[in-house]
C-alpha cells in the first residue's frame, strides 16, 4: 500500500494562552460534523515537490492567502490516517489575522451516484483556536502536531 505523503502550515501565538490557527474542512463530509472535522491547512506533495515547499502552496491555495513570513520549524511527520503522513511546519505568527476567506474548491459527484458534479470549498472557515479547543477539533492524526508544538516552545525550540 502506498503512503500519502502531506504538508501543512501550523500557524500558532501566545495570546495570552497558545493558540493555532485551525481550518473547518469543506464539503458535504465535513457539512455540519464540528470536533473532529478541522485541520491545519495542508495537502498532498507533489512528485519532486520539496515538503516545506508544498506546505506553503497548500496554504495559499486553502486559505486564499500566503502563509506570514515568519521562521518555520519542521516538527517532522505525524500519521494523519492509515493511508497518510503529514510533514509539518510550525510558525509563529501573532499578528496574522485572515481579513477574508477566499478558499480553493474540488469537485466532487454529489449526491454519490447521481451523476451531477459539484463544486465545493476546500474549507469553510479558518480561525484561531486555544491548543485546548484545537485538540477536540483537530482530526485525530494531527492532534500529535500540538504536543511537538508545546513541547517545542516548552523546550525553548520555538524561540519560547
Amino acid at each position: 500500500m502506498t503512503t500519502l505523503q502531506s504538508a501543512g502550515v501550523l500557524l500558532y501565538r501566545r495570546a495570552p494562552g497558545l493558540e493555532v490557527f485551525i481550518a473547518h474542512m469543506g464539503g458535504p463530509f465535513w457539512a455540519g460534523r464540528h470536533e473532529r472535522a478541522w485541520s491545519m491547512p495542508k495537502g498532498l506533495i507533489d512528485p519532486g515537490e520539496d515538503p516545506r515547499d508544498a506546505a506553503f502552496r497548500e496554504f495559499e491555495e486553502e486559505v486564499g492567502v500566503r502563509a506570514p513570513d515568519v521562521a518555520y520549524v519542521d516538527l517532522g511527520t505525524v500519521r494523519a490516517s492509515a493511508k497518510k503522513v503529514l510533514r509539518v511546519f510550525a510558525g509563529e505568527a501573532p499578528g496574522f489575522e485572515l481579513a477574508e476567506l477566499r478558499p480553493g474548491t474540488f469537485e466532487l459527484e454529489w449526491p454519490p451516484r447521481s451523476g451531477r458534479t459539484e463544486t465545493f470549498p476546500e474549507i469553510d472557515e479558518a480561525r484561531w483556536a486555544s491548543v485546548d479547543e484545537a485538540r477536540d477539533l483537530l482530526v485525530k492524526g494531527q492532534v500529535v502536531a500540538l504536543d511537538r508544538l508545546e513541547t517545542g516552545i516548552t523546550a525553548g525550540d520555538l524561540g519560547g
